[in-house]
C-alpha cells in the first residue's frame, strides 16, 4: 500500500493510471483541474478491496499558491506521498507552418500547463515525497518531444522541455527521489476521438506494432516504473509501438 497523487486524473490517461494504482493496492488522490464530477466518478470506480481510501482533489497545476495549500493538507492527513504522476496537460491543433496561428497566448498557456505545472507540483510536493520510503515522480511526456511531430510546435517543445526537466531533477533529487518520463505516442482517448479517421489510420499504419496506444498501455508503464524498475531514473520510457521507426 502507498499513496499516489495523479494530476489530470479525470481524463482518459490519468484515470487509467489511477485505476492501475488502485488495482496495485495504492490509495489514490485523483487530481483534477475543473471537472469535479468526472473526478468523483473516477474515485467511485476505483478498487478498494485492499482497504484503500481514494479521494478527489482540485489540483490546479498553474496555481502555485493552491498547490502549496494542497501539499499542506496532504502533509497533515498522510505525512508523506509515495508517487506523484504529472499527467495534466493541454494542447490544441495548429499546423506547424502556421506561425501566426501559434499565438503568444497559446504558447504561454501550453507551457504553463505542460512544463511549469509539473515543476510547480514537484516543488510543492517535494517534502512529502522526501518523507516516503521509496518515492517516485513520473512525468507523462510524449513522443512529440523527440520527433517534433505533434499537435503544434509549442506542444512538441513543451514535452521536450519536460523530458529535460526529468533528467535534471533525477540528478538533483537523487538518490532519494526517482524521476522518470513515460512517453506515449498517439493514445486512443479524448484527443484522438476528435481527429479524422484518416489521420488515426495514417498513424496506425506507420506504427510497427500496427495499433495505437490505450490509456491502459500508459498506465502499465507507469506502474512498472513504480513497482518493477527500482534502479531506473532520469530516463524516458517510450510507449509508442515503435512509431518513430515508421516511414510516414
Amino acid at each position: 500500500m502507498g499513496i499516489a497523487v495523479v494530476t489530470g486524473a479525470s481524463g482518459g490517461i490519468g484515470s487509467a493510471i489511477a485505476q492501475r494504482f488502485a488495482s496495485d493496492g495504492m490509495s489514490v488522490v485523483v487530481g483534477y483541474g475543473s471537472s469535479s464530477e468526472r473526478a468523483a466518478a473516477v474515485v467511485d470506480s476505483l478498487d478498494t478491496s485492499a482497504g484503500q481510501a481514494h479521494v478527489a482533489a482540485a489540483i490546479p497545476v498553474t496555481d502555485s499558491d493552491a498547490l502549496a495549500a494542497i501539499a499542506a493538507d496532504l502533509a497533515e492527513q498522510h505525512g508523506a506521498i509515495d508517487v506523484l504522476v504529472n499527467c495534466a496537460g493541454k494542447t490544441q491543433p495548429v499546423a506547424h507552418d502556421d506561425l501566426d496561428g501559434l499565438t503568444d497566448d497559446v504558447i504561454d498557456d501550453i507551457f504553463a500547463t505542460n512544463w511549469r505545472g509539473p515543476f510547480a507540483c514537484i516543488r510543492a510536493f517535494r517534502s512529502l515525497l522526501d518523507a516516503a520510503a521509496d518515492p517516485v515522480i513520473v512525468n507523462i511526456s510524449s513522443v512529440s518531444g523527440v520527433t517534433g511531430q505533434g499537435s503544434n510546435v509549442a506542444y512538441c517543445a513543451s514535452k521536450a522541455a519536460l523530458d529535460s526537466m526529468t533528467r535534471s531533477l533525477a540528478r538533483a533529487l537523487g538518490p532519494k527521489i526517482r524521476v522518470v518520463s513515460v512517453s506515449p505516442g498517439w493514445v486512443l482517448g479524448e484527443y484522438a476521438a476528435r481527429m479524422p479517421t484518416e489521420i488515426l489510420d495514417t498513424q496506425r499504419n506507420a506504427t510497427p506494432l500496427a495499433r495505437l496506444a490505450t490509456g491502459d498501455d500508459v498506465a502499465a508503464a507507469v506502474s512498472a516504473v513504480v513497482r518493477d524498475l527500482p534502479f531506473t531514473t532520469g530516463t524516458i520510457i517510450s510507449v509508442d509501438g515503435g512509431r518513430p521507426l515508421g516511414t510516414n
